[in-house]
């Protein structure tokens, strides 16, 4: 969630992804409001998947891994536009393509207060050398989806991250590859 302070202003929004109210991202996580995110699959141009562990200073799921990268979308914000902004600035790449969009999905992980978000997954391919935000990434890889696989069950990983992974197999294996 690069460049996102807990004063940034998000859009508050319902069950249908319908805008209702704006919070600041720090009273949105501690009240449990619903909002937005982005998750953005990024692969090298060999098809592996970029994979990260978070800083320990993270708002939320500190020093976990993700294989997405991504955070929440801005007030008045599109979701293609936080996706592209989120990916470059995670990445800390320049001129990304931009990222498609694959399916979008109501994450609910439970908790008090709640943690619940709509989630817009993306992928994206990134050909340029990448050089992640220190402040956000503590560790970095490409790994291949059989490494990836490998690590599921080894690693901490994020669980919103963990949801949308397998919505995205799910979600491939009814498409079909390629």
């Amino acid at each position: 969630m690069s460049g996102m302070s807990a004063e940034e202003i998000l859009d508050i929004v319902d069950e249908h992804d319908r805008v209702v109210g704006r919070a600041p991202r720090g009273e949105a996580y501690a009240r449990g409001l619903r909002h937005r995110c982005v998750f953005i699959l990024a692969r090298d141009t060999t098809g592996r998947i970029f994979v990260h562990r978070r800083t320990p200073t993270k708002l939320v799921f500190p020093s976990r891994y993700d294989m997405f990268v991504g955070g929440v979308v801005g007030a008045g914000e599109r979701y293609d536009e936080a996706a592209l902004r989120e990916a470059e600035e995670e990445l800390g790449v320049r001129g990304l393509p931009s990222p498609v969009p694959l399916f979008k999905f109501l994450y609910d992980g439970g908790g008090e207060p709640a943690q619940t978000w709509w989630s817009y997954v993306y992928e994206v391919r990134c050909a340029l050398p990448v050089d992640p935000q220190a402040e956000e990434v503590a560790w970095h890889a490409f790994l291949s989806e059989a490494e990836l696989e490998a690590r599921l069950g080894e690693w901490d990983w994020v669980p919103d991250g963990l949801a949308a992974y397998e919505r995205l197999k799910v979600h491939r294996a009814g498409r079909g590859h390629g």
